[in-house]
C-alpha cells in the first residue's frame, strides 16, 4: 500500500502542477508543515516559510491573471516553460530515496503528465477566450483551482480512487487534445484571414454538367 501512496503523490503533484503549479506547491507545503501528511525528505523544502510565501504570493498573482481574458492565455504560454519541468521535478522528488532508474522514470512520466494537463488547460482556455464575456473565464479558473485542491486531497487521502480518476483523465485528455488542436488551428486561420495575414480557404468550384449530359442538352437545343 505504501507504493500506491507514493505513486499517487508523485503523479498527483505532476498532474496538478500542469494546471496550477503555485497552488500545488503551497498546498503540499501547508499539509506537510501542519502534519497532515509526511512528505518525503526531498519534498521537505516545500514546508520552508520562504518557499510557501513565494508560492502563496505567486498564486495570488495567478488568481487574478487567470481570470482576465487574453491575459490568462499569455500567462499559460509563459508557464509552459515553468509548469512542465517543475511538475517533473516534483514527481521525481516525491518517490523519495530510490534508485536512479526509478527516479528518472518518475521524472519522465511526471513531466509528460504535467505537459498533458497543462496543454489541456491552455488549449481549453484559448477557446474559452473566443467568448466575449468574462464569466466563462472566471468559472473555468475557479473550477481549475478547486480541481487541483480536490485532486491533491484525494491523492493524499484516497490514493487508489485518485489513480483510477487519473487514468480516466488521461483517457479523456488523449481524446480531447487532438480535437482542441484542430479547433485552435482553425481559429488561428480565421484570425489570420481577418487580418490579411493568410489567404481565405479556397472556394469549391461550381458543379458542372457531365460531358454526356452537356452533349445531350446541345442536341436538344439544335433540334
Amino acid at each position: 500500500m505504501e507504493a500506491v501512496n507514493i505513486i499517487a503523490l508523485s503523479m498527483g503533484a505532476a498532474w496538478a502542477s500542469g494546471i496550477n503549479l503555485y497552488a500545488t506547491i503551497f498546498m503540499l507545503g501547508y499539509m506537510g508543515i501542519t502534519g497532515n501528511i509526511a512528505l518525503p525528505e526531498e519534498l521537505q523544502v516545500l514546508t520552508n516559510p520562504m518557499v510557501m510565501t513565494a508560492a502563496g504570493f505567486m498564486y495570488c498573482v495567478e488568481f487574478f491573471a487567470d481570470k482576465i481574458p487574453g491575459v490568462d492565455s499569455g500567462w499559460d504560454t509563459m508557464h509552459t516553460f515553468i509548469r512542465i519541468p517543475a511538475g517533473a521535478m516534483l514527481a521525481a522528488s516525491a518517490v523519495g530515496d530510490v534508485t536512479p532508474a526509478v527516479e528518472l522514470s518518475a521524472l519522465l512520466v511526471g513531466g509528460t503528465l504535467a505537459a498533458g494537463s497543462h496543454a489541456t488547460k491552455a488549449g481549453s482556455r484559448l477557446l474559452i477566450n473566443t467568448s466575449p464575456e468574462p464569466v466563462s473565464n472566471w468559472g473555468a479558473s475557479i473550477s481549475e483551482d478547486l480541481l487541483v485542491i480536490g485532486g491533491l486531497w484525494a491523492a493524499l487521502n484516497h490514493p487508489v480512487l485518485f489513480l483510477i480518476a487519473l487514468v480516466l483523465f488521461i483517457a479523456l485528455m488523449i481524446w480531447l487534445l487532438p480535437r482542441l488542436w484542430r479547433l485552435i488551428k482553425a481559429l488561428f486561420r480565421r484570425i489570420g484571414s481577418w487580418l490579411g495575414l493568410s489567404d481565405p480557404p479556397p472556394e469549391k468550384p461550381a458543379m458542372t454538367d457531365p460531358p454526356a449530359q452537356k452533349s445531350k442538352q446541345l442536341d436538344n437545343d439544335s433540334s
